[in-house]
Protein backbone atom coordinates (compact mmCIF):
# COMPACT_ATOMS: atom_id res chain seq x y z
CA UNK A 1 0.00 0.00 0.00
CA UNK A 2 1.41 3.47 -0.74
CA UNK A 3 0.85 6.61 0.80
CA UNK A 4 1.15 8.88 -2.20
CA UNK A 5 -0.54 7.05 -4.99
CA UNK A 6 -0.67 10.61 -7.66
CA UNK A 7 3.16 10.23 -6.87
CA UNK A 8 3.17 6.47 -7.57
CA UNK A 9 1.63 6.77 -10.49
CA UNK A 10 3.16 9.36 -12.35
CA UNK A 11 6.80 7.72 -11.06
CA UNK A 12 5.60 4.83 -12.99
CA UNK A 13 5.01 6.11 -15.73
CA UNK A 14 8.21 8.17 -16.46
CA UNK A 15 10.27 5.25 -15.29
CA UNK A 16 8.39 3.11 -17.58
CA UNK A 17 9.15 5.31 -20.24
CA UNK A 18 12.67 5.52 -19.18
CA UNK A 19 13.60 1.65 -19.95
CA UNK A 20 11.57 1.81 -23.52
CA UNK A 21 8.27 -0.19 -21.89
CA UNK A 22 5.70 -0.60 -24.17
CA UNK A 23 2.81 0.14 -21.24
CA UNK A 24 2.20 0.15 -17.65
CA UNK A 25 -0.17 -0.88 -15.26
CA UNK A 26 -1.51 0.32 -11.87
CA UNK A 27 -3.94 -0.13 -9.30
CA UNK A 28 -7.25 1.46 -10.79
CA UNK A 29 -8.91 4.23 -8.39
CA UNK A 30 -11.09 7.40 -10.08
CA UNK A 31 -8.39 10.13 -8.96
CA UNK A 32 -5.88 8.25 -11.25
CA UNK A 33 -7.88 7.49 -14.04
CA UNK A 34 -9.24 10.99 -14.09
CA UNK A 35 -5.15 12.37 -14.13
CA UNK A 36 -4.50 9.61 -16.68
CA UNK A 37 -6.87 10.97 -18.79
CA UNK A 38 -5.64 14.42 -18.57
CA UNK A 39 -2.31 13.07 -19.73
CA UNK A 40 -3.51 11.56 -22.77
CA UNK A 41 -5.27 14.78 -23.86
CA UNK A 42 -2.52 16.98 -22.99
CA UNK A 43 -0.51 14.88 -25.64
CA UNK A 44 2.03 12.42 -22.79
CA UNK A 45 0.36 9.08 -22.95
CA UNK A 46 -1.41 7.42 -26.24
CA UNK A 47 -4.22 5.30 -24.58
CA UNK A 48 -5.99 4.75 -21.06
CA UNK A 49 -7.60 1.67 -20.48
CA UNK A 50 -9.66 0.23 -17.83
CA UNK A 51 -8.99 -3.56 -17.28
CA UNK A 52 -10.96 -5.93 -14.86
CA UNK A 53 -13.85 -5.95 -12.23
CA UNK A 54 -14.59 -5.05 -9.00
CA UNK A 55 -11.52 -5.69 -6.89
CA UNK A 56 -9.33 -6.20 -9.13
CA UNK A 57 -9.42 -3.18 -11.36
CA UNK A 58 -5.91 -1.66 -13.26
CA UNK A 59 -5.32 1.14 -15.13
CA UNK A 60 -3.57 0.08 -18.58
CA UNK A 61 -1.44 2.93 -19.84
CA UNK A 62 0.31 2.90 -22.98
CA UNK A 63 3.01 4.91 -23.37
CA UNK A 64 3.70 7.75 -26.28
CA UNK A 65 7.30 8.10 -27.98
CA UNK A 66 8.24 10.13 -30.99
CA UNK A 67 10.36 9.02 -34.27
CA UNK A 68 13.32 9.00 -32.74
CA UNK A 69 11.94 6.50 -29.75
CA UNK A 70 12.19 9.39 -27.05
CA UNK A 71 9.96 9.44 -24.19
CA UNK A 72 7.40 11.67 -24.53
CA UNK A 73 7.90 12.53 -20.49
CA UNK A 74 11.14 13.69 -19.89
CA UNK A 75 10.43 14.88 -16.36
CA UNK A 76 8.41 15.92 -13.51
CA UNK A 77 7.63 17.04 -10.27
CA UNK A 78 5.41 16.26 -7.56
CA UNK A 79 4.44 20.08 -6.43
CA UNK A 80 1.88 18.89 -3.42
CA UNK A 81 2.83 16.26 -1.34
CA UNK A 82 0.86 14.35 0.86
CA UNK A 83 3.22 16.65 3.81
CA UNK A 84 2.47 19.80 2.60
CA UNK A 85 -0.65 20.46 0.26
CA UNK A 86 0.21 23.32 -2.05
CA UNK A 87 -3.05 25.35 -3.85
CA UNK A 88 -2.62 28.16 -6.37
CA UNK A 89 -5.41 30.21 -7.49
CA UNK A 90 -6.21 31.36 -10.91
CA UNK A 91 -3.41 34.45 -10.60
CA UNK A 92 -0.78 31.82 -9.54
CA UNK A 93 -1.32 29.99 -12.13
CA UNK A 94 2.18 30.87 -14.96
CA UNK A 95 3.48 28.78 -17.92
CA UNK A 96 5.64 25.17 -16.80
CA UNK A 97 8.96 25.39 -18.15
CA UNK A 98 7.92 28.39 -20.36
CA UNK A 99 5.02 26.91 -22.06
CA UNK A 100 6.83 23.66 -22.69
CA UNK A 101 5.42 21.36 -19.97
CA UNK A 102 1.67 21.35 -18.07
CA UNK A 103 0.77 21.70 -14.59
CA UNK A 104 -1.82 19.26 -13.38
CA UNK A 105 -4.36 20.89 -10.85
CA UNK A 106 -7.19 18.99 -8.56
CA UNK A 107 -10.05 21.60 -8.88
CA UNK A 108 -13.82 22.05 -7.89
CA UNK A 109 -14.33 21.26 -11.35
CA UNK A 110 -12.21 17.71 -11.34
CA UNK A 111 -8.75 17.40 -12.73
CA UNK A 112 -7.65 20.23 -15.03
CA UNK A 113 -4.31 21.44 -16.73
CA UNK A 114 -3.00 24.76 -16.01
CA UNK A 115 -4.65 26.05 -19.37
CA UNK A 116 -7.97 25.02 -18.80
CA UNK A 117 -7.85 26.01 -15.43
CA UNK A 118 -6.93 29.88 -16.36
CA UNK A 119 -9.70 29.14 -19.41
CA UNK A 120 -12.22 28.19 -16.38
CA UNK A 121 -11.21 31.03 -13.94
CA UNK A 122 -10.48 28.69 -11.18
CA UNK A 123 -7.75 27.59 -8.88
CA UNK A 124 -7.01 24.43 -6.85
CA UNK A 125 -4.64 21.83 -5.39
CA UNK A 126 -0.99 21.79 -7.43
CA UNK A 127 -0.80 18.06 -7.99
CA UNK A 128 2.20 17.82 -10.39
CA UNK A 129 4.34 19.45 -13.19
CA UNK A 130 5.21 17.60 -15.96
CA UNK A 131 6.87 18.34 -19.41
Amino acid sequence: MTTDPVGDLIIRVKNAGAVRKESVSVPFSMLKFSIAEKLKDAGYVKAVEKKGKKVRKTLDIVLRYDEGGRHAIQGVRRVSKPGRRMYRSVQELSPVRYGHGTLILSTPRGILTDTEARKEKVGGEALFEIW
